[in-house]
């Protein structure tokens, strides 16, 4: 079988930044997985991003190829802040990125992962199998899509997840129920609602916490002191987030979940507000204490804090209820080496290197999110984690090399850090 020092499982942000980084430090890898591929195909057409411009990037080493410099090569409009940037802007500025930066990308996806005496085996969806030393995890959210059990029991043609829709055409002139209270849950209803669903959004949440408008001319110094600007959003507790990520892993695991759970909770973007309001059916304060087929249609039985009872009726539900990470749905990795992963709420441990306690296995993006903290749920935490991981990686790559060659006079211990991970 080939060998390879790294290999990238994803190609999405944060698998193609790694790569680039690695590329740049003489780092022998290779990437597997479709490009912008859940971008493409898992967010429905017509959105827009939640995050400005300036953190709507991919990452070089030298920060020559953003979305900026992009938009300006191709004359699409561009602003670092108050202007949303479309969804199809930034998957094919995403897929440039890659075919500029990351050529070697190769199509395919990757069907099992285990160990081996040399370091990893991996068996692509081709048949190929490979042997790499060390292993990235860049999968993204595909795999921990999350729907209540209430709603799961439901036949599957009746129920959904909003990552299944990128094109909503076929629900025109249907009654269709979104549950959540989010940014995606509120994208969709507008977006159904534009292509002629009739629909109702379903969220336990009393009221919905839409973000402010950017204000003209951009925020004071005074606004920016009360609270700072950040790639993920506003105020100290974020701008400590985005700025401190290896601060935040180590801080007490308690904490650092509860943080994680609740820093930047739901809340759709405010250009999203006028295509709702007044236009979508909002239940809001409710929870769903039953859920039917009945005569063909789907039946929810809706309770208000007050034990109030109302029954709504869909021909379809889609549940814009996120995502949970949870190393078990990662059907494509070996039993034994999950068993071999510590974890805590079933999310990695893992080092200031983003390396697990498997040797040589490496998680970021969501999957991190428990370490590392919330900046590494959105895009704009691919840049912190491509310049440690590939400078991590480089170093360790050189030593094993100083390590190899006998004629080498260089004394190596082999550690790059020492790891308590019952704090970790």
């Amino acid at each position: 079988m080939e060998k390879c020092d790294v290999a990238i499982i994803g190609a999405g942000p944060y698998g193609l930044s790694i790569a680039a980084h690695l590329k740049a430090r003489g780092v022998n890898f290779r990437i597997f997985g479709t490009p912008m591929n859940f971008w493409r195909t898992h967010m429905p057409k017509g959105m827009h991003l939640k995050s400005e411009g300036f953190a709507s990037t991919l990452y070089d080493p030298d920060s020559a190829f953003t979305l900026e410099v992009y938009c300006k090569e191709k004359g699409i409009p561009y602003s670092d802040v108050g202007l949303p940037v479309p969804l199809e802007v930034f998957t094919s500025y995403g897929l440039d990125f890659q075919r500029r930066l990351v050529p070697e990308l190769e199509n395919k996806l990757v069907s099992l992962l285990r160990r081996s005496p040399e370091g990893f085996q991996i068996r692509l969806e081709d048949g190929e199998e490979l042997i790499a030393r060390r292993v990235v995890m860049a999968i993204g959210l595909t795999h921990y899509q999350y729907v209540p059990r209430m709603l799961a029991a439901l036949p599957a043609e009746f129920v959904t997840h909003s990552s299944k829709h990128h094109d909503l055409e076929q629900f025109k002139g249907r009654e269709v129920a979104v549950v959540g209270a989010g940014a995606s849950a509120f994208d969709l209803a507008a977006l159904l609602h534009q292509t002629g669903a009739q629909v109702q959004v379903i969220a336990r949440r009393t009221t919905i916490r839409f973000h402010d408008p950017p204000k003209e001319g951009g925020p004071s110094w005074i606004d920016r002191l009360r609270a700072p600007v950040t790639g993920i959003g506003e105020g100290w507790n974020v701008f400590l987030c985005a700025n401190a990520p290896l601060v935040f892993r180590r801080m007490p695991r308690e904490f650092r979940f509860d943080k994680v759970r609740r820093i930047l909770g739901p809340a759709p973007c405010w250009f999203i507000k006028e295509q709702v309001v007044g236009k979508v059916g909002l239940n809001t304060g409710v929870n769903i204490t039953e859920a039917k087929v009945q005569n063909g249609r789907v039946s929810l039985q809706l309770t208000d804090a007050a034990g109030s009872p109302k029954t709504l009726m869909a021909d379809h539900v889609i549940a814009a209820t996120g995502y949970n990470v949870d190393l078990r749905s990662l059907a494509f990795v070996d039993s034994t080496l999950q068993s071999a992963i510590r974890s805590a709420e079933h999310t990695p441990i893992l080092s200031s290197n983003f390396e697990s306690t498997v040797p040589g296995l490496y998680f970021v993006g969501v999957t991190a999110a428990n370490t590392f903290g919330p900046l590494l749920r959105f895009a704009f935490g691919a840049g912190f984690t491509a310049r440690r991981l590939s400078g991590h990686l480089a170093r360790s790559a050189q030593r094993r090399s100083r390590i190899s060659d006998p004629a080498a006079k260089v004394e190596a211990t082999g550690r790059d850090e020492v790891v308590n991970y019952d704090k970790a």
